[in-house]
């Protein structure tokens, strides 16, 4: 077996950094002196790497929470204070050194915003000034490295320039767009402006230790012919290609061996290096017999696979090493000319996209890769197939990436124009005109440069699926060009690629939204665009929710005036954007306060993105193929666009858009009148049943239909004409339907779907009255970190409505957050129950308690010993 000699000494920094404005260090220093360990750091700010400078400065509590009321507004605005206001130092004490000949130290930063410097042990180690949120930085510092074994790293970060003045237009004046960063820090329909832009060592610093010869940039390909099923209990072969960069320092023309291992089995090439070289290097294909295939969520599993690559020195002693995961799949886009839109294949089959736009998981770049993985999961039981990353944010990161893979979510990645900023539009809040700004970014060198570096990066992940040249608009045309015709073909050439993300190689019919609330109906009868890249609706957070973002006073609940069609909002709630929900919260009665205003929101919100994406669904193949939800996240604390908000907590979104896009799912529909079944799935019973129920506001049920039918996959079949039969229910007070599929063979649920229907009027005037409901609770502790509630309602009460279930602290009686909930928002029929799992982080001392409180089912909380207290 080969001896590994290097590459056990890979570490991050992300610990003991520091920090100091540049206005307060003497102007004769600079990064040399720095940079030595015997310059004294008195008085400096601990700082949070990977981070920005904002979030340090905040850390030590120089500036108030921007998430938290008109707070944002106490922090100086980088376009008013100047550029050197958030222009930092940044310095890290560590402790390495060289133990082998020949052994190589390479310093790495994944990501600085904007530009800067740095300097090690009393060395610059930069050549020049180093620009671009968007490009990885790599040094050779071996030679810098102190002996005795103690190291000091001094880097300088300059914020962009210019940052962009934050007008209130979305990207402010767009000049933020000059630079080769993200748009939002300036000011969006959805967030505030970010005061430092983003300035900072935002993502993450590495010290790698490899002998000559490194490995850069491996690229994973699997090739997989034909239509594959996941539930082939034999797969035909699939290939797998591998390609890697290896640089060799070396002063000498040498040769060495590079390999990767996978099932126990190696695969080798021979190379020649050249003297201080890259050469990029593929190695013999792999055929995978019988592999297990990577699908996305909903489709099939994400099997996952790893190989070990290295380059060997004499075929024995190890170089350098890296462990690479990937998935067996293939994606492909074909054209449907019935949609006019282009419909997304995995192993040759269509899929139907169920999506969400995603703008960064924090607005101040606090991310890491156990947020990645909630928010991640948190989308995969929405039930959805695909994140678009917008043009507005980032190219992701990996570690979002490998959430993504083990979910099975598909990526859009959109590169980093708008069409806000450069220029599709005219705007009377940008600074030049319509034709300057779409000539941005000023250097489209160093924005190939960039997207060739991103490229690079994140092509192995199987979950990465589209590339997108940008967010309403294309960059300039020699910049698409290259994307378009050089780099990506010659980098990846394995995926979609759209030219931005409403251009006719998505979708004919160039109109994407509507943005705001709408009726029910209006997504089964308003036709819309055939892939549609952006439509949203409401979002505001529950009670509880708005307690962590406004102060008291300002918990006042909107009032709609229908002569003027506007609402009348507190300030706060217009700072954080809030967003009207018209007439539709009405319905349920008069508002008597702000959280029977949020309790009621939540119903709307439920139903809105339930009947989007089945409104989607029940025109899938014909009208669409593929819808993606603006937004799923925010990552400030905005009242729009959001299926949990930015501390995690989820609201009825979440729970109304998980039940509309089930990948097996009965529905209504309201314009046909009809009961229909979407089946966006490759496995399915042929045999199912179908229970209609009815229950009036006082208990009383009512059967509709009990049929035993047929269904097809990966499509719409209509199974009940319900003519109007469930109108006739609801005229008087309103009334719920309950559906229920159900396999025939075995009378497993499949599926469970549960309306409340508004009465002749268009008003809920029988839930205004109901009767409580008095359940019963059993709560206990699976294990660690997994509780599971029961709620059971007796056979003599009525509906108990729209119960939200939360885990909460004993002593504070707020949640805990993060949880991930099986269900929420539920209702339990008369005589049934139901059971929620709850995924929590443990906190040693404490065991938490479950809290219900629904329509008409009081507050209460249950502890382990099953009491209801």
């Amino acid at each position: 077996m080969p001896c590994s000699i290097f590459g056990q000494r890979n570490f991050e920094l992300n610990k003991n950094w520091r920090c100091r404005n540049v206005r307060s260090i003497v102007p004769t220093m600079d990064g040399r002196q720095i940079s030595e360990r015997t310059y004294t750091t008195l008085g400096w700010l601990d700082a949070d790497v990977p981070g920005t400078v904002l979030g340090s400065l905040i850390k030590n509590k120089l500036f108030p929470d921007p998430y938290f009321g008109l707070n944002n507004e106490k922090i100086p605005d980088i376009y008013t204070v100047g550029k050197d206001y958030y222009t930092y130092w940044f310095i890290n004490d560590f402790e390495d050194s060289i133990t082998s000949d020949g052994e190589q130290v390479w310093l790495n930063f994944r990501g600085v915003n904007y530009s800067f410097k740095a300097y090690l042990n009393g060395h610059e180690i930069t050549d020049s000034l180093q620009k671009g949120m968007f490009l990885r930085h790599s040094f050779n510092i071996t030679q810098y490295i102190a002996k005795n074994g103690k190291n000091r790293l001094a880097v300088i970060v300059y914020p962009p320039d210019p940052a962009g003045n934050p007008n209130g237009g979305q990207g402010g004046d767009g000049t933020i767009a000059k630079s080769v960063t993200n748009q939002y820090v300036a000011g969006w329909d959805w967030i505030q402006p970010v005061r430092d832009r983003n300035t900072g060592i935002w993502d993450k610093v590495t010290v790698e230790h490899t002998g000559r010869a490194r490995i850069k940039n491996p690229h994973i390909i699997t090739i997989v012919p034909g239509v594959r099923h996941p539930e082939q209990t034999k797969q035909a072969p699939a290939t797998l290609k591998v390609s890697t960069e290896i640089e060799y320092t070396g002063a000498q023309k040498t040769e060495r061996v590079v390999r990767y291992t996978i099932n126990g089995k190696a695969v080798e090439k021979k190379v020649s290096l050249a003297p201080n070289s890259t050469t990029t290097f593929s190695l013999p294909d792999y055929i995978i017999q019988n592999p297990k295939l990577w699908w996305p969520n909903g489709y099939g599993m994400q099997s996952l696979y790893k190989i070990k690559l290295q380059v060997l020195v004499n075929g024995q002693q190890v170089s350098d090493e890296q462990e690479i995961s990937f998935g067996v799949r293939e994606i492909k886009g074909v054209w449907n000319k019935t949609t006019k839109s282009r419909e997304v294949h995995v192993n040759g089959q269509k899929i139907f996209i169920k999506g969400g736009n995603w703008i960064a998981s924090d607005a101040m770049l606090r991310l890491t890769a156990q947020r990645y993985d909630v928010e991640i999961r948190m989308h995969r039981d929405m039930n959805l197939n695909l994140i678009r990353v917008w043009g507005g944010s980032l190219t992701e990161r990996p570690e979002f990436y490998d959430a993504c893979d083990k979910y099975g979510l598909l990526v859009m990645q959109d590169f980093w124009v708008s069409g806000d900023c450069n220029g599709r539009w005219y705007d009377a809040f940008k600074k030049d005109d319509t034709l300057t700004r779409r000539t941005y970014p000023d250097d489209h060198k160093l924005f190939i440069q960039s997207i060739e570096d991103q490229i690079k990066m994140l092509r192995s992940h199987p979950s990465l699926a589209i590339w997108c040249g940008g967010n309403e608009i294309t960059p300039p045309k020699d910049i698409l060009e290259a994307m378009k015709y050089s780099l990506l073909p010659k980098l990846d050439g394995t995926r979609i690629f759209f030219d931005y993300s409403n251009h006719d190689s998505m979708s004919y019919n160039s109109h994407d939204g509507p943005y705001s609330i709408q009726t029910e109906r209006s997504f089964f009868e308003n036709r819309s665009f055939a892939f549609n890249s952006e439509i949203g609706s409401v979002g505001l957070g529950d009670f509880e929710s708005l307690e962590r973002i406004m102060p008291v006073q300002n918990m006042i609940a909107p009032r709609f005036d229908k002569q003027t069609g506007t609402d009348k909002i507190d300030s706060v709630w217009q700072y954080h954007k809030y967003k009207s929900y018209d007439t539709l919260v009405d319905a349920y009665g008069v508002v008597t306060n702000t959280e029977n205003f949020c309790k009621k929101a939540q119903m709307v919100n439920y139903n809105q993105y339930r009947a989007l994406m089945e409104g989607f669904c029940n025109h899938e193949w014909d009208w669409y193929t593929g819808v993606i939800i603006w937004k799923t996240q925010n990552p400030w604390t905005a009242m729009l666009g959001q299926m949990y908000d930015t501390y995690l907590d989820p609201n009825a979104c979440l729970y109304g858009l998980s039940e509309g896009a089930k990948p097996v799912h009965i529905f209504y529909d309201p314009v046909s009148k009809s009961v229909k079944v979407a089946n966006n799935s490759l496995q399915l019973p042929k045999t199912l049943k179908m229970s209609i129920c009815v229950y009036d506001t006082s208990g009383k049920q009512y059967t509709v239909v009990n049929k035993h039918l047929y269904t097809t996959t990966n499509g719409i079949c209509e199974v009940y004409k319900a003519g109007n039969t469930l109108d006739s229910f609801s005229k008087r007070a309103g009334s719920f339907v309950n559906m229920v599929l159900t396999d025939s063979a075995n009378g497993y649920q499949i599926d469970e779907n549960f309306y409340w229907l508004p009465d002749a009027t268009g008003k809920y005037s029988g839930i205004a009255g109901m009767r409580e409901a008095n359940v019963k609770t059993n709560y206990k502790i699976i294990e660690p970190g997994i509780a599971e509630l029961t709620i059971e309602n007796p056979a003599e009460n009525p509906v108990a409505f729209f119960i939200r279930v939360s885990l909460t602290d004993p002593k504070t009686r707020k949640r805990i957050l993060p949880v991930l909930y099986s269900d929420n928002y539920v209702s339990v029929l008369p005589g049934k129950y139901k059971k929620i799992l709850m995924e929590y982080k443990t906190q040693t001392g404490t065991i938490p308690w479950a809290t219900i409180d629904g329509w008409n089912v009081k507050k209460q909380y249950a502890t382990t010993l099953n009491k209801q207290d």
